[in-house]
């Protein structure tokens, strides 16, 4: 349980974590520092400190499961138990997660975010670990996948509203879809990837209503060919993803206006994503799709200015009224 009362790192301890939290973001979330980069600063370090502990533990999921699961499982239980403590004013040494967990517990502290929300995302985590009570390899259908993606992704969203500001409650639907489009916009992105680690995350069902199995999917990671059964699954899911995104627009509005930019521009940029998926004609089996840089470099720009001109024509309001 988060202690209030806990001693807190020294500023210089704390400007090198979020330091430390932002190299993360930069190296792995290219989408998410971009976006960040429009926020003010205040809120740019809570998100960084929420990545950067996102992407530790994707890490010890990600690449140490699959070499050493009983070695993964043993990492989030020891993060876990690192993570209370830091909470309790402990974070121990200052190694990667040290510097990660002092600046999430600032970031908690500061914000006063759910400790809830973190514990659900460890259970999603220990989803992707085999040898864990919670394992799973393959989603049976959308109802098992949602419930991952409420701990994988959805959290997320709903961790960055009290540090947005944001205590409207009709705002948590809209972040909730927003952190589902984009896990969905990652899972169709990286389904070859991930087939690299005996995971499937979009589910049997949905590959099964198209007549696609297993087999096919690892056929076209080999070979580089994207079956035109594949082709309609992968559409669907698309689909699936643009609904969800359609649900979270609404509450762009409903947050602050120095906020607004950032997050409407990691709204488009992983909105193109799919966009490239499609453009490529949905070659996602045997190569990464990403969004040209120029193209994400244009985004963050337009946003940058369409929140500059919004903020200046709210400053000259008052001016105008008297």
């Amino acid at each position: 349980m988060f202690d209030p009362q806990a001693p807190r790192p020294r500023p210089d301890d704390l400007d090198a974590a979020f330091a430390h939290c932002a190299r993360l973001t930069a190296e792995h979330g290219r989408t998410y520092h971009l976006a960040a980069r429009l926020l003010p600063a205040s809120q740019r370090r809570a998100v960084h400190a929420l990545y950067g502990f996102a992407r530790v533990v994707d890490d010890l999921v990600d690449v140490t499961a699959v070499d050493d699961p009983v070695e993964a499982a043993r990492g989030l239980a020891a993060t876990e138990r690192r993570f209370r403590a830091a909470l309790a004013g402990e974070p121990g040494r200052p190694d990667e997660l040290g510097l990660v967990l002092r600046a999430l517990a600032e970031t908690v502290r500061r914000y006063d975010v759910p400790i809830a929300y973190f514990e659900a995302f460890l259970r999603s985590m220990r989803m992707d670990v085999p040898g864990t009570p919670e394992h799973h390899s393959h989603y049976r259908d959308m109802a098992e996948l949602y419930d991952y993606m409420y701990g994988s992704a959805v959290v997320i969203g709903l961790e960055l509203l009290p540090v947005f500001g944001v205590d409207d409650p009709d705002a948590v639907p809209h972040a909730s879809a927003l952190g589902t489009a984009f896990q969905l916009t990652n899972f169709i992105r990286d389904v070859g990837e991930d087939l690299d680690r005996d995971r499937l995350y979009l589910p049997v069902e949905l590959w099964a209503s198209f007549g696609v199995d297993v087999e096919l999917l690892r056929e076209g990671r080999r070979t580089g060919t994207v079956d035109p059964r594949v082709r309609r699954a992968l559409a669907h899911a698309v689909a699936l993803a643009r609904a969800e995104y359609r649900k979270a627009e609404p509450g762009l509005d409903l947050l602050p206006d120095r906020v607004r930019p950032g997050i409407r521009a990691a709204f488009v940029l992983y909105g193109r994503i799919l966009d490239e998926v499609e453009a490529s004609g949905f070659r996602v089996l045997d190569r990464r799709v990403t969004v040209p840089r120029r193209t994400r470099a244009a985004v963050v720009l337009t946003q940058f200015v369409a929140g500059s001109v919004g903020a200046s024509v709210r400053w000259r309001q008052p001016e105008r009224a008297a």
